[in-house]
Order: C-alpha cells, then structure tokens, then sequence
C-alpha cells in the first residue's frame, strides 16, 4: 500500500502531458501570464522536501517554468496566470529565507516564455566548479543599485566585468563592460580572477542577467583577495525596468539574452551582433531547426528562410529527408553543449593585434 501511495504521489509531481499538448494548451489560454525570475543563496536543509511540497503548491497555480533547488538556495525562472501572481508572491514571501526576495518582472513579454513547470533538486543553483571548502557565501560584495552603477562606471579606476556567458554578450551588454570568453560559468570563475590579477585594488563591478552569477563570482574575487568588489542588483533585468520607470540614462547597449523560449529581450534600438551565416546586422538567436543538430546560433531573417532555419546546408538536407530516416539517423548522437562560439576567436585576434 505504501509503495502504490508513493508512486501516485510521485505521478502528481511530475508532469505526464506531451510537450505538444502543453504548447497547445498555452496557446488556448485566455488570461495573460507574467513572466518572472528570482534567486536567493541561504541554506535548504533538505532540498527534496522543499521541491516536493512546491511542486504541489506551484502546480495548482498554474505556474510553469524551471526552479532548482540546492543546499545553498534556489534558482527560479517562470509565468504564472496575472490572477495568480499575488498569491504566489505571498507563498514565496511566507517561506523562511525568502521574504521580500526581489521578483524580477521581465522586461519584454508574451505569455509564451515556458509551458511546463520543473522543480530539479541540484547540488548547486549555479555549477561553479568550486571544490574550495574554505569559499562560503557570506562575504559577498557590495550591492548596487542602478543609480549607483551609472555613477560608479564614470570612475577610471572601475572595471566593469560581464559574468555571462559569450553569446549573451554578443547580442547586449553594458558600455565598455569586459568579456570572459567562456561556455561556462564554471570556465569563467577562474578566468576572471586570472584576466584580473593585476587589478586587484580597483573598483570591480560585475553583473549578469538577474545577480545570481554576479553576487556568486563576487564573493568568489573577496576570496581571491579582490578588494573593492561590487554587483548590480537585480541584474540587467533590474537595470532596465528602473531606467524605463524613472528616466535614469541607459548605459546597455543591444538586446539581453534570456533562458527561456523568449532568447532575449529588446532593449535599446541597437544591433551589436552579427548573422553567424551572412554577416549581416542580427540578434536573433535561434536553435538549429535539426533536431539531430539543435545548435543555438544567430540567424538573420533572409537567411533563416534560404536555410528554412537550419545552421548548415547540410542540416537543410538532412531535415528533408524522411522522418524515419532522420530519427534512425539521430539514434546515439551525443550534440553536447552545442553552441556557436567565437567569442574565443575575437580574443584571439584581440591579443594577435597588440
């Protein structure tokens, strides 16, 4: 009996609906969604019991989107009906660690950003890659609110260090901001201490999407013996519903990228980035339309049609073959992290010139 009780239980909290179905079932909705992101490092004694009655609490919400829960916090991402907002910022806020946890509203939103809800228990909310046992979280830099970071990036002696990855800034970032050309973030904590250490008594501001990667690889410089470290709060997203709500000077340049079906917000008029196919202006992040392939890639609009949204001629011809064919020929393919990288390239030819 135990065993048929835990196993209803376990059907309950997980979802077992094609993703189909899902899609459609998000389109057909009538109300409106918010889209909505949040983080907070403090210590969860047991992370699966927390996602368990989340889990329960969330889905009668109607709340999709992704959530990972660690020992050292959570990591959310998700849409929730407008109706329903109110209640789930009062459960977020009535959980001990998390009141008044800042609820990043997105800056551009259709509704359409998940169709889903996941809730992963994980050793980390964000993989670092820190096998210190002496790091903790407690030392963490000072805090910056937009105002301040406008103010504090006029100083000469500031750095301004972007923590995202090399295809978020390719598309956006803040004037003058450094890249760390990496896949990872697990790849960028000790590049930045390395591309920094001759810096060491500067002001260092460091930034990402919404502050979970900056406020990490901030206390990750204190412990590296950084002196005068600094993070925007609430990230970009932050960032750039405060400039539109009063007035404040716009210092982001092109479009910031988001983890979610949206893969990206506007925010100024500019186009930084390149078409990886044509060269020409885009920032239109797409996924290879090749299922065995699924590269994320920038593909202008002329091109996406030339290509009917594949990466390659190659992959345009192995999307015409028969469905059969293709899902014979998908079998055992490992696709990894399959992500158009030329940040590293740029790098390159960046020392080559001096």
């Amino acid at each position: 009996m135990n065993y048929l009780c835990n196993f209803l239980k376990m059907a309950v909290l997980h979802n077992r609906i094609s993703q189909k179905e899902l899609k459609d079932r998000l389109n057909s909705e009538k109300e409106t969604r918010i889209t909505l992101s949040f983080y907070r490092y403090f210590p969860i004694p047991d992370p699966k019991l927390l996602r368990d009655e989340w889990y329960e609490k969330l889905d009668k919400l109607k709340v999709f989107g992704r959530i990972y829960v660690a020992r050292e916090g959570i990591n959310a991402q998700v849409s929730v009906p407008r109706s329903n907002f109110d209640e789930l910022k009062n459960f977020l806020y009535s959980n001990e660690g998390l009141g008044e946890v800042r609820l990043n509203i997105a800056v551009e939103d259709d509704g359409k950003s998940f169709w889903v809800l996941k809730i992963k228990v994980r050793d980390k909310i964000v993989a670092d890659g820190i096998v210190d046992p002496a790091f903790d979280m407690i030392n963490k830099g000072k805090y910056l609110d937009p105002a301040q970071f406008n103010k504090l990036i006029e100083d000469e002696n500031t750095l301004v260090v972007d923590m995202r990855n090399h295809y978020e800034f390719e598309v956006g970032h803040f004037d003058k901001a450094i890249e760390v050309p990496s896949d990872t973030f697990r790849e960028q904590l000790p590049m930045t201490v390395e591309m920094l250490q001759e810096c060491k008594n500067r002001n260092i501001i460091l930034y990402c999407t919404g502050g979970i990667r900056c406020e990490k690889a901030g206390a990750y410089l204190l412990h590296n013996g950084f002196k005068n470290v600094y993070h925007l709060e609430g990230g970009i997203i932050n960032y750039v519903n405060t400039i539109r709500e009063t007035g404040l000077e716009n210092k982001f340049i092109g479009k910031n990228f988001v983890f979610d079906n949206r893969l990206g917000e506007k925010i100024g008029d500019e186009v930084i980035a390149r078409c990886h196919q044509c060269g020409k202006p885009s920032d239109l992040h797409t996924n290879c339309k090749n299922e065995a392939c699924h590269l994320l890639f920038i593909q202008c609009e002329d091109c996406a049609s030339k290509y009917d949204g594949c990466c390659s001629t190659a992959c345009h011809d192995f999307i015409r073959l028969p469905s059969d064919q293709q899902k014979h020929l998908r079998k055992g393919m490992d696709k990894g992290r399959n992500v158009f990288n030329k940040s590293k390239a740029r790098m390159r030819l960046i020392d080559d010139t001096q």
